[in-house]
């Protein structure tokens, strides 16, 4: 019984740890691509991202060989649409016109949000304490989006439109959250998580490679393929971003939240926004104002209480 409960022990502090570990490599998710954009539209920088995450998720592909039925594999083009080509360009398209800090600290809202959902479309309840928190949560994006920059976008500058793309990113994280658990119903998620992946850059090379190569033997005037210029610096940052930023992650929180209370590891979730916030600020020169400062303490304190108190903020993040 004493050798159960070591083991127990270590299995849960492991647990914790892979959870720890996750949210730390997400917090360095808009850090990696202001340094790739830097180089490269967004387009490109997504698509290497994922080519990247790819080379992380095979092995798991190879080991789970599954068969979907008709409908699952509907269900999981659909997740991977919304999840990885949508998604991730409304997302970068927003940084490209906000700040890493601003763009990070909206990312805090997303265990409020996934509150939100599970009441809204899953049949779960929030008590007064949580609308309280998603109130908070609210208000404290509004302080950021409105502290923002309302010209015209300039490099280095919060702007309204990029931050309010962000929001927007998220709005379609949830859909592909609610629809990525549908398939886990009947699916181990680290298999959901590595197929989800796979048939997304496939539609990230069909969007944004297809055209150039339909109209190759029509004259092009378009910038070529970032390839052979692009410095060692950015091609360390899609790597990083792409192997440890997001199949990583998603391997070490699916890992993590089978064997802890998900509730209570939904709080690591919280060291992505304060840390990417971090990131921009110390090592990107970036500057918080009043406004952002006191919208990101609402938002990680409304994430704070609910993922503290039992609610489940479970799925994959990027």
């Amino acid at each position: 019984m004493t050798n159960d409960r070591k083991t127990g022990r270590r299995t849960r502090f492991l647990g914790y740890g892979a959870c720890a570990l996750a949210g730390c490599l997400w917090g360095t998710g808009f850090y990696f691509g202001r340094l790739a954009l830097n180089e490269m539209s967004v387009e490109y920088m997504v698509l290497y991202r994922f080519l990247f995450a790819c080379l992380g998720i095979l092995p798991v592909i190879f080991l789970n060989r599954v068969r979907l039925t008709g409908s699952e594999i509907r269900l999981l083009l659909i997740s991977a649409s919304l999840g990885i080509p949508i998604q991730f360009l409304i997302q970068f398209h927003g940084l490209a016109l906000t700040t890493v800090s601003h763009a990070s600290l909206m990312v805090g809202s997303m265990p409020v949000l996934l509150a939100a959902a599970a009441t809204l479309f899953g049949g779960e309840r929030l008590d007064r304490l949580g609308w309280l928190a998603l109130a908070g949560s609210t208000i404290g994006v509004a302080l950021i989006v409105l502290g923002g920059h309302r010209g015209p976008a300039t490099h280095g500058q919060p702007s309204l439109v990029g931050d309010l793309l962000v929001v927007g990113s998220l709005c379609t994280s949830l859909a592909w959250i609610l629809l990525s658990k549908k398939l886990m119903l009947t699916h181990s998620p680290s298999v959901v998580t590595a197929y989800t992946i796979l048939a997304g850059t496939v539609m990230l090379v069909a969007w944004i490679l297809g055209p150039r190569l339909v109209n190759s033997w029509l004259p092009n005037h378009s910038q070529p393929v970032p390839f052979l210029y692009v410095s060692r610096l950015a091609w360390a940052a899609l790597a990083a971003s792409g192997l440890l930023c997001t199949a990583t992650t998603t391997l070490l929180w699916n890992w993590g939240i089978h064997h802890v209370p998900a509730s209570r590891a939904g709080v690591f979730l919280n060291i992505e926004p304060a840390l990417g916030s971090w990131l921009g600020v110390e090592l990107l020169g970036e500057h918080l104002g009043p406004h952002a400062w006191a919208g990101g303490a609402l938002i990680l304190a409304a994430a704070v209480v609910l993922t503290s108190r039992g609610h489940e903020p479970s799925a994959v993040l990027e």
